[in-house]
């Protein structure tokens, strides 16, 4: 009996392996380029006015970077100064460190553009130095325009082509058992018919031990017998 197995056609396979490789690749790594976000801005302070125990304020914020649509401008107190009140947006202080937020209508500064607001302050003696630490969304305002690179997109990974399936051997055939022959029956030894000579069923084992002319003696087991006979056998013993 011969096996045979079915195998797909390999060169077909193959192709579609190379065709899907040649789609992936296309659509392989793409490291999409480093974007660069222009942040900068000024600020200026200014004592407008001044009273025992208290003083008013104009903050004037400038933005030298990429349009803000959204600010919040800190810094922190040195002298013990505290807001009282303060209109063109909302503020918290905790200590010494202020957080000034926009009151929405003026969240948006175009590159080049600016913003104020105003407040009155207390103070806790005659001191009232102008703080010089601000920071517009967390970029200390110095001035100067820094550019900080944008978080790029992680790199697809590539995916690998598929190994073509290599062909499966074909099994080979088993070799079929020759019959071993089955060993011809020995004949038989033909019975030796039992009894005296001619066959007797009365008698057995009769055995010619000598043939002394019209004397035969003749033994069965252990117990022998005359016959005065001129013949061959002995009706033997029982």
């Amino acid at each position: 009996m011969i096996w045979r197995t079915s195998v797909p056609p390999i060169r077909h396979r193959r192709w579609l392996a190379a065709a899907m490789a040649a789609a992936l690749g296309a659509l392989g790594v793409t490291t999409a380029g480093t974007a660069q976000a222009a942040a900068g801005c000024e600020v200026t302070y200014t004592v407008t006015s001044s009273w025992p125990g208290g003083f008013g304020a104009d903050v004037k914020v400038s933005n030298l970077g990429d349009p803000i649509n959204g600010w919040k401008l800190t810094w922190t107190f040195t002298a013990g100064q505290t807001i009282t009140q303060l209109w063109n947006g909302t503020h918290t202080q905790s200590g010494a460190q202020v957080t000034v937020s926009d009151a929405g209508y003026n969240a948006s500064i175009p590159t080049g553009g600016s913003t104020s607001f105003g407040f009155n302050g207390g103070l806790s003696g005659s001191a009232n130095p102008v703080p010089t630490n601000f920071a517009v969304n967390g970029t200390a305002c110095t001035g100067t325009v820094t550019s900080s690179p944008s978080p790029s997109p992680s790199p697809s990974p590539s995916a690998s082509p598929s190994q073509s399936p290599s062909q499966s051997p074909s099994p080979s055939p088993s070799p079929s058992a020759s019959p071993s022959a089955s060993p011809s029956p020995s004949p038989s030894p033909s019975a030796t018919p039992s009894g005296p000579w001619p066959p007797s069923s009365t008698y057995s084992n009769p055995v010619l031990w000598d043939d002394l002319a019209d004397i035969d003696i003749i033994r069965v087991g252990d117990t022998y017998y005359y016959s005065a006979s001129t013949m061959h056998y002995s009706p033997g013993a029982p």
